[in-house]
């Protein structure tokens, strides 16, 4: 199963192309946050094979990591964060 992880934003790769870089438990990558208006350093997102899917506030990603931690789901899905952006 693929499901969309939070990861924050700590960097703006490329305006123009509206590439981000995010950390998603440690792991750094590069997305695109075209489909999002107003993105920035510091903001979270969903992130869903290599693209932002929606903003949302820390608590909720917070929250989102710890249910997947707690269902066995964060390793599969930082692991496949890390692969599908290779």
């Amino acid at each position: 199963m693929c499901l969309a992880i939070p990861g924050k934003i700590i960097e703006v790769v490329d305006a123009e192309n509206h590439i981000a870089k995010v950390d998603v438990g440690g792991v750094r990558r590069n997305i695109n946050t075209g489909m999002l208006d107003d993105t920035k350093v510091g903001d979270y997102v969903l992130i869903h094979v290599g693209f932002a899917m929606s903003k949302i506030d820390e608590r909720e990603a917070e929250e989102t990591l710890r249910i997947l931690k707690e269902i066995g789901e964060y390793q599969t899905e930082v692991e496949g964060f890390s692969a599908s952006l290779e």
